[in-house]
């Protein structure tokens, strides 16, 4: 079930749920249903994405309604004044707050292939909101510890959040890409939680056309939803993202 979080006549946005491509890829399965079939489905019309997730990721994907209106919420969303925000549970204690600033290579098989391999800025802000220890082995250690971090996207490179995660070694819960196998299995096990646990809470922009900000937020998905909880950080996080979890 695909959930409208914002329309009015020129887009629309709606909550993406984990597992799901944006679009038709050589990746998907032969009748599979994808985010932008079921938008056309739901808005009766055609759309175009704005934006992609990746498809693990669950949270916001903003859709224009008309073609020719691409490129103005491309470059809204590429403003210093947009807000991208994410939610993300990650291994060990992460700093308080942090600015990564460490460029990524898009390589020829991303979204992006003429660009080659070359290394592209990429920046990355986060906070984080709370931490756990967990009296369970795990690897070699005696407990396992983890963190739950808001995320400001400053740039959108290609899988951004994951990769610069694991550049810190605070890996993202359930990647099975850029990710830690023995956190990963520890959660399967323990939570029975399949899925990678970040999600696109917030999205705020100046509308190019109606020239006014826009916010969309996005509630948090059932499984992550249930996991937060589970850590015992329901109450930890900020006011305007407790409603989430209600």
């Amino acid at each position: 079930m695909i959930n409208i979080l914002y329309r009015d006549a020129y887009c629309m946005a709606v909550e993406k749920p984990p597992g799901m491509l944006v679009h038709r890829t050589e990746m998907g399965e032969r009748n599979e249903r994808f985010l932008l079939q079921e938008t056309r489905d739901l808005a009766g019309r055609h759309v175009y994405p704005v934006h992609r997730l990746d498809r693990p990721t669950s949270g916001i994907v903003l859709f224009s309604l008309y073609r020719e209106f691409i490129h103005p919420f491309h470059e809204a969303l590429r403003s210093e004044e947009a807000d991208k925000l994410y939610l993300a549970v990650v291994r060990g204690y992460i700093e308080a707050e942090g600015l990564i600033d460490h460029p990524i290579r898009e390589t020829r098989g991303s979204l992006f292939k003429s660009r080659g391999d070359t290394p592209r800025e990429a920046r990355t802000e986060y906070t984080r909101l709370a931490t756990v220890e967990i009296p369970f082995p795990v690897g070699i250690h005696s407990t396992a510890r983890y963190s739950l971090v808001d995320i400001r996207l400053l740039t959108g490179r290609r899988r951004q959040i994951r990769r610069h995660m694991k550049h810190l070694s605070h890996h993202v819960i359930g990647d099975t890409t850029y990710g830690d196998g023995v956190h990963n299995r520890f959660f399967r096990d323990h939570f029975n939680c399949r899925r990678l646990l970040l999600h696109s809470r917030k999205l705020s922009f100046i509308h190019p056309l109606l020239e006014k900000r826009i916010s969309i937020d996005a509630p948090l998905e059932k499984e992550m939803n249930r996991i937060i909880a589970e850590l015992g950080w329901k109450d930890l996080l900020p006011e305007d993202m407790k409603g989430a979890l209600e």
